[in-house]
């Protein structure tokens, strides 16, 4: 007897709703995008366009904003993949209603608008406040490496981008005086159907190149003369402070800074303005990206990525940035010792406890931890580090800090498990819109999970 199958008919023409909403569950991840975007204030990408004066009617901002959204949500941030999309998943053809926006619109939408994507961040956090997800009882701090679009392998030293500069220059001019001489030739060189004034071939590719390389070569210097500028200083204090004591200081002087670069200073012709980062794998080609997140949530209530290596000057920054999102301060905020600079936390723990590791060693910062839980008055004497290293070995203290391991640090893994480790833009100011949209994207996914459970 022969095995029966289920009916399978490819050509059984199909009776399907003409509403693709119909297609979709109502707690579908694009159909909260779709109502959430509608609730947001995007006039400053409608004003844009107001201004526009071009022949063809551009694509509607809000299906652009709910297209991109979706996107980054579901770690897609290509925009061929988003074009692909439009046309072979359901989710994008709803969002997209009817319309195709190739990769290229998609592109230049996200690249025209990011400066807008700072105010939108903050519009979906005051939704999450609503929806009772920034407590603000206590918030962890902590940076992450992000990779650049830009390769290790593209970093040159100085003294090369100097030899690369005179080359192309001396390439472009002589391009430039071949064309010219060639100029009275067009017939002849450029035949019948073209003007004769086209640039050389490879003209444009040098020239890309170059402002690439005197971007490079621009960044090292800036650097060298902060360095040096910061030199200068010291000695400065330094040769005043000796004239008013009137003995010399004892110790090493600073070492000296040349005003040049060293020949050996790299900087990418790629990217110049990412830097090399040291991680637990070794080094990248990144930036480094800061986040507060709220602890009993694992909302995003403050977000950053800067070009400095470590974390040393971004605790204030960075809590400030909390207070000017949501209009208020955490109560508690834990971080780690890579944020530790007694200075500049005194000043935040005016208006927030804080609880932050003294020490990077992770022996020191066992010894610490297996201390006895302190007893009695602080002594008066005790430094700021001695204060809050006591203060971590309260029973308190130890329920606060471990909050870290369940709030900022799972939220930088789940960022990364969506594909969002390696950013697509270049250019620090690019960068910061794509990095804000990342975060944008996790506190939407945070904000759709508290709906459709409630």
């Amino acid at each position: 007897m022969a095995k029966k199958y289920r009916d399978y008919d490819p050509e059984q023409t199909l009776l399907l709703s003409p509403n693709l909403k119909d297609w979709l569950p109502d707690d579908h991840l694009a159909v909260f995008i779709d109502e959430v975007v509608d609730e947001l204030d995007l006039s400053p990408i409608f004003e844009y366009y107001e201004k526009e004066e071009r022949g063809n009617p551009p694509y509607h901002p809000a299906m652009m904003t709910k297209v991109l959204f979706y996107a980054y949500c579901i770690g897609m941030p290509s925009s061929r993949k988003i074009d692909k999309s439009m046309y072979e998943d359901v989710a994008f053809r709803y969002l997209g209603a009817g319309n195709f926006p190739d990769f290229r619109t998609i592109s230049d939408f996200r690249k025209i608008h990011l400066n807008v994507l700072g105010d939108l961040f903050v519009q979906v956090l005051k939704l999450c406040g609503e929806a009772g997800l920034v407590e603000l009882g206590t918030v962890a701090l902590d940076g992450t490496k992000v990779s650049a679009n830009a390769s290790m392998e593209k970093r040159k030293k100085y003294e090369t981008l100097c030899k690369k500069e005179e080359e192309l220059e001396k390439a472009v001019k002589e391009m430039l005086e071949k064309a010219e001489k060639t100029d009275k030739k067009e017939d002849e060189i450029y035949g019948k159907n073209k003007r004769g004034d086209e640039l050389p071939e490879g003209f444009r590719e040098k020239e890309e190149r170059l402002e690439r390389i005197r971007e490079a070569k621009r960044r090292l210097e800036e650097e060298q003369k902060e360095k040096r500028e910061d030199y200068e200083e010291k000695m400065e204090e330094r040769k005043e402070q000796e004239e008013k004591t009137g003995k010399k200081i004892r110790g090493r002087k600073p070492k000296e800074v040349p005003e040049e670069p060293e020949e050996d200073a790299k900087a990418n012709t790629t990217d110049p303005d990412s830097r090399t980062m040291k991680t637990r794998k070794g080094f990248v080609q990144g930036f480094n990206g800061q986040i507060v997140v709220d602890c009993d949530s694992q909302v995003i209530v403050a977000e950053d990525i800067v070009q400095d290596h470590n974390d040393k000057q971004q605790q204030y920054p960075m809590m400030k940035k909390v207070h000017e999102n949501t209009g208020r301060s955490p109560k508690n905020a834990t971080m780690d010792a890579g944020y530790w600079d007694a200075e500049s936390l005194k000043d935040i723990s005016l208006y927030t406890e804080l609880y932050v590791a003294t020490e990077k060693d992770w022996k020191e910062r066992k010894k610490i931890r297996e201390k006895s839980p302190p007893r009695g008055r602080i002594p008066k004497d005790a430094t700021y580090k001695e204060h809050m290293e006591r203060k971590l070995r309260t029973k308190r203290g130890k329920e606060i800090y471990k909050k870290r391991s369940t709030s900022v640090e799972p939220v930088i893994g789940q960022i990364k498990n969506r594909g969002l480790g390696k950013l697509l833009l270049r250019g620090l100011e690019k960068v910061k819109g794509e990095w804000t949209l990342i975060n944008l994207s996790h506190n939407l996914l945070k904000l759709w999970k508290a709906r459709t459970s409630a």
